[in-house]
């Protein structure tokens, strides 16, 4: 799938898009921004509608599509990365982002919700965004707004440290038709096509996006086959070599409002993706991932007999395919287990196909005086109807791989898992009750009950109080749980990790305190301190089979975070926001390791009137302890700095935009996992590199 051949398909489908319908029509400048970025002073995500980000119940944060042209961001994580409290480190597989909100770390990452306009994007073998994730663009993204903290009194399972939602342009937040093409550095190449408009009595949203990347090729120094060529006398390992970060993407996404209606759609394609730095921590120059995510959503919402009364139901479905194009190498070829040699080396080979089908309903009532209550149910049919085991090797009676030979198809002799159901069935109530002119208290639970592991209830409770017309206080309880993945619970004939179908979900408790002041009206400052408490955490035990997972282990955390925004003047904004955490093991007061203790973003934007935009970013990231069991120092710190320029639509229609990312070349490492034999000098990120982007409306 070669890129160029697709560019005069997305600009043939403008031309169409623009001739065939009726476009929005011209609003002035600042109806224009409203429409398109949104108010970054709102957000929906705390409780399920609009509400003011000052007074919402949660510590929240909202990036618009504004604050996203900016700082000329062309990944998600980019922009993540911005958010207070959040660190967007990398996994050695495939260099999957991992995010880590306020000290809560692990391989997989499925302690964040993502949501994709409210829907789950989880996947079900990790319980994460999926392994072959590769990515994903913020042209047709509207807003994103994040929760810091437990959401799972609204949101259930996997809103344990915090939540994502990303919210994509729609027909009310978008207008008229735009191409875009851009490119850069590690031969990283992408077009685009956005359109609002209408077709017939439909409002209509449509985004198309193609995209290739040989991704960054940093130099891993020595691998986990490095550590095997010493006990065996080998010279199997490609270390030193670099990494495999590239892949091929395509994304599309479709609206369809009507009155109270709308329908959405999507489709995710991520092919020929690099192993990262292998995905058993050996470096794979050959292997490719493929994943296909499809997804259909449909919502209605309305008032009821009367106005006190509005009612809702949302029904979505999600299909998502795993594959593999290219057989994974576990190992390089030459390997040597003490079961003998792999000429052709280790090789697995896992696909998975699931769907998911999920559907709630809600109904609010205002009749009560000073009463806002919300009322949902839900049901989720979780699926993971396929799955296939290709591989060249069996286990023997003692759990060790041996070479089995050419590579084949296992999936009926010894699979790596079996096709399961989940079923969920929850209800949840929430009441934001105004005590008092200055006070308000939302309280609210969920009950989830799972078919393979039972029931939970999670409640939160926040108190909000007006302490001044500049000064807001929030006092904020909640409790969360994180499901067991498919991998954790039902894994078998895995080289590394076997599953446990006894496992109990991991669960936390946090609590918050926050303050929001407005300093002056150009001024704003907001602060908080948290305190958390992770139970029953899911963790593989070393046994004789390789590893199992259990529940074991609790983790305790403490910290804060600060944000500055300061417009100096018409023209120049100055923001920026600083976190720490301590994140520790009770039972013996040592550090978990991973997450940075110290996190600092700052950025300046300043408006060159009749030529642009200019942006830097200084991101500094600091003191990363190393997990029990591993004698490496501490991670090194790294600051990096960002410079973007852009001519914020001085040449007619045309936008054109450069980005400069690590502009001094910085040594930026993510942490390997302990003890360290593995991967010993962490995982290098991308050096310095440019981004060149133009954009035209029709």
């Amino acid at each position: 799938m070669r890129f160029s051949r697709y560019v005069p398909f997305l600009v043939a489908s403008a031309l169409s898009l623009q001739s065939g319908l009726a476009c929005a029509g011209d609003p002035n400048d600042e109806e224009e921004l409203a429409l398109i970025y949104g108010d970054k002073t709102s957000v929906s995500i705390a409780t399920g509608s609009a509400q003011s980000l000052r007074r919402a119940p949660a510590v929240a944060t909202v990036i618009t599509a504004e604050d996203i042209a900016i700082m000329r961001a062309t990944d998600l994580d980019q922009v993540l990365e911005t958010v207070p409290g959040l660190h967007v480190s990398r996994a050695a597989i495939d260099y999957e982002p991992l995010y880590t909100m306020r000290g809560i770390y692990s391989a997989s990452n499925p302690q964040i919700l993502m949501l994709l306009n409210g829907m789950p994007m989880t996947t079900l073998l990790t319980g994460s965004r999926g392994t072959a994730w590769a990515g994903y663009p913020v042209e047709h993204i509207a807003r994103i707004e994040v929760i810091r903290g437990p959401g799972s009194a609204l949101y259930g399972a996997d809103a344990y440290s915090g939540v994502i939602n990303i919210i994509t342009k729609g027909p009310a937040n978008a207008t008229g038709t735009h191409i875009g093409v851009g490119g850069g550095s590690f031969k990283t190449r992408d077009a685009w096509v956005q359109h609002t408009g209408k077709l017939g009595p439909l409002d209509l949203a449509a985004y198309l996006r193609i995209g290739d990347t040989d991704g960054q090729r940093s130099v891993i120094t020595a691998d986990a086959q490095t550590a095997r060529d010493k006990i065996f006398g080998t010279h199997a390992s490609l270390a030193p070599g670099p990494v495999n970060t590239g892949y091929e993407s395509r994304d599309a996404n479709l609206e369809l409002s009507y009155d109270k209606w709308r329908l959405r759609g999507g489709y995710v394609l991520r092919d020929n993706i690099g192993t990262g730095a292998g995905v058993a921590s050996a470096l794979d120059p050959v292997g490719k991932l493929k994943s296909e995510r499809t997804s259909l959503d449909l919502s209605w919402t309305a008032p009821l007999f009367t106005s006190d009364w509005g009612v809702g139901f949302d029904v979505s479905a999600m299909e998502y395919k795993q594959r593999i194009p290219e057989h994974l190498r576990l190992s390089p070829p030459g390997t040597r287990f003490p079961t003998g040699l792999f000429p052709d080396g280790f090789i697995g080979h896992p696909d998975t196909s699931e769907r998911q089908i999920r559907t709630s309903v809600f109904a609010t009532y205002n009749g009560f005086e000073s009463h806002k209550l919300r009322f949902g149910a839900g049901h989720d049919n979780l699926n993971m109807y396929h799955v296939a085991t290709i591989k060249n090797y069996l286990f023997n009676a003692a759990g060790v791989p041996v070479p089995a030979g050419p590579v084949a198809d296992y999936s009926t002799i010894q699979p790596f898992l079996l096709p399961h159901r989940r079923k969920i069935s929850y209800y949840n109530i929430q009441d934001e009750v105004q005590l008092a002119r200055d006070w308000a208290l939302t309280a609210g639970v969920r009950h989830d009950r799972y078919s393979d592991f039972g029931t939970t209830t999670n409640p939160r409770m926040a108190l909000v109080w007006d302490a001044a017309l500049d000064v807001t206080a929030k006092l904020l309880y909640g409790r969360a749980f994180r499901a067991p993945s498919f991998n954790e619970s039902y894994g078998i004939n895995n080289p590394v990790q076997r599953g446990n179908p006894d496992l109990r979900p991991e669960t936390i408790g946090t609590l918050e305190a926050a303050v929001s002041w407005q300093v002056r009206k150009d001024m704003q400052v907001n602060v908080n301190l948290f305190r958390t408490r992770l139970n029953d955490l899911i963790r593989a035990v070393a046994n004789a089979n390789g590893a199992t997972f259990q529940n074991i282990g609790n983790q305790n955390g403490k910290g804060g975070e600060l944000e500055v925004a300061w417009d100096a003047s018409r023209t120049l904004r100055i923001s920026g926001n600083y976190g720490y955490q301590r994140s520790t093991d009770p039972a013996t007061g040592k550090d978990t390791g991973y997450a940075p203790h110290q996190h600092l973003n700052g950025r300046l934007d300043w408006q060159a009137h009749g030529y642009g935009v200019v942006s830097a970013q200084i991101n500094h990231v600091a003191d990363r302890r190393r997990a029990a069991g591993d004698p490496r120092p501490k991670v090194p710190d790294y600051t990096t700095f960002d410079l973007s320029l852009s001519t914020d639509r001085g040449l007619g229609n045309w936008d054109i935009s450069i980005a400069l990312r690590n502009l001094f070349n910085a040594d930026v490492r993510e942490p390997s996992l302990a003890p360290g034999t593995a991967i010993p000098n962490d995982l290098p990120m991308a050096p310095r590199s440019i981004y060149l982007r133009a954009t035209y409306q029709l």
